[in-house]
């Protein structure tokens, strides 16, 4: 399906345009102007004559004809009467954010919107959902709007709340979207076909999802069985427990499936499933670094025997290795510090010179050489750190980026989070946290969440695609 007028519109309508901000409603049209979208942008609302100098038109038929894209945002008693003029003025897509559909029993509604729209060549994004981001197009439902940034993730969402926080954490974290869609009930352009135009698209390289219910599995099992041979596909489902399947159908009117089943379809079609919100913010930021996984086998290294023993636990529990490194690895490392209350083997444990920027830097360096070594984890205290080398705060981290760019193998830092009522060291772990981000590096607040990542990440590349 060929969506590029629904994400690159040429033309927008904002039928129920608010005056000002405000108003228990998203102001899409102030919006889309405040975040500079370019193309042709018309507010429809019968209140308003001209705001700002901005003419207000009084109905959609008094609009030009082919529209590109329509955002519905008046109550759901007018939306059949919008959808026959929107037939009339020849509109490509029209998106419903309006809610009061088959979430709340209105079946009958989708059913006669639909027909109109069949019988007009329009297609429908919703209802009841928040619509498009494209930072491309300067389309969005929100004001943040990302730049200056490698734009290679899409998410496709039924909740506009789980889409809108997806939103606001990738942008926390540094990851690149390139196309977001909330799509609600979808009564007519449905996930797979999302799905679809996502895998198309070369530049995006993860594609990231919040599933509710599906309105035909089998279709999206075919796409989905295509789609994640070429491009991790993260999803995370809603309405997994009985509880939550009985919440997702009064939220979108979705018609849950068992967990259980939908779980081991989704995985043997080649998605990675994920059981938090979390988790897939996690595993985007991962799957687009610079460099990913090739394999389990991990060099870990940090000051102080406790980290390195809890890592080698979580590590095996979590399906990854630690091979003792090569002698000559290990005498590579020694050159650096002295043989007391320290290890080389590996995990490593550079005792009280884990806290020396140069000497980690010299390790992982050190651990790139090595033949048995996958991916490497340093350990950071940012406790110690932002208590005892304040002023290493912003040079520190650079030391480390600059070997990590040379290197072949992917380096994945961890910046502890213990003190998390010291705004101080959250202050310097914020600061340590963008520079990483900011080098393409995935960065975790802990080792378990990133032992999970790189163990999902090549559970997929191991039974679906090939990796880079």
């Amino acid at each position: 399906m060929d969506l590029d007028r629904l994400f690159y519109p040429k033309s927008i309508a904002v039928i129920g345009a608010s005056a000002k901000l405000g108003g228990g409603k998203l102001p899409y049209y102030h919006i889309l102007k405040i975040i500079g979208y370019k193309g042709d942008l018309y507010p429809v609302n019968p209140k308003y004559d001209e705001i700002d100098g901005v003419k207000f038109y009084s109905s959609m038929d008094d609009l030009p004809e082919g529209i590109d894209l329509t955002i519905v945002t008046t109550p759901v008693r007018e939306s059949l009467d919008i959808m026959r003029a929107a037939a009339r003025k020849k509109v490509k897509f029209i998106h419903f954010f309006t809610a009061g559909f088959s979430e709340a029993g209105n079946r009958e509604l989708e059913k006669e919107l639909l027909e109109v729209a069949r019988q007009n060549g329009i297609r429908i994004v919703g209802p009841n959902c928040i619509g498009i981001y494209c930072p491309e197009a300067g389309v969005s439902f929100g004001f943040s709007v990302q730049e200056d940034i490698p734009m290679d993730v899409a998410f496709f969402g039924q909740s506009g709340g789980v889409t809108s926080n997806f939103v606001r954490s990738a942008i926390a974290n540094r990851l690149g979207l390139n196309k977001v869609v909330s799509y609600g009930n979808q009564i007519d352009i449905r996930a797979e076909d999302y799905l679809e135009y996502f895998a198309k698209d070369e530049k995006i390289r993860v594609i990231a999802g919040y599933i509710e219910d599906l309105k035909e599995p089998r279709a999206f099992l075919d796409v989905l069985k295509v789609t994640a041979k070429v491009k991790p596909v993260l999803l995370l489902k809603g309405g997994m427990t009985d509880v939550g399947a009985k919440a997702a159908a009064s939220h979108t009117g979705a018609m849950a499936s068992n967990f259980l089943i939908w779980d081991s379809a989704m995985r043997q079609h080649g998605a990675i499933i994920v059981e938090t919100f979390e988790q897939l913010i996690n595993l985007a930021m991962l799957a687009t670094g610079e460099k990913t996984p090739r394999g389990p086998r991990a060099g870990f290294l940090a000051a102080g025997g406790g980290a390195a023993v809890t890592f080698t636990d979580l590590a095996s529990l979590g399906g990854l290795e630690l091979p003792e490194l090569q002698k000559k690895t290990q005498e590579l490392i020694g050159q650096k510090i002295s043989d007391v209350n320290t290890s080389t083997s590996n995990p490593v444990d550079l005792g009280m010179f884990g806290f020396d920027f140069k000497i980690m830097s010299h390790t992982i360096e050190a651990m790139d050489q090595d033949d048995g070594i996958d991916v490497i984890i340093p350990f950071f205290s940012v406790d110690f750190i932002s208590t005892f080398q304040k002023d290493q705060i912003e040079t520190g981290p650079k030391i480390i980026i600059e070997s990590a760019k040379k290197m072949k193998k992917p380096v994945i830092p961890v910046l502890s989070r213990y003190s998390q009522d010291n705004l101080d060291m959250e202050q310097s772990r914020i600061s340590m946290y963008n520079a990483f981000r900011r080098a393409g590096l995935p960065v975790f607040s802990n080792v378990q969440d990133c032992i999970y990542s790189i163990s999902k990440y090549l559970e997929w590349k191991n039974g679906n695609g090939k990796g880079s």
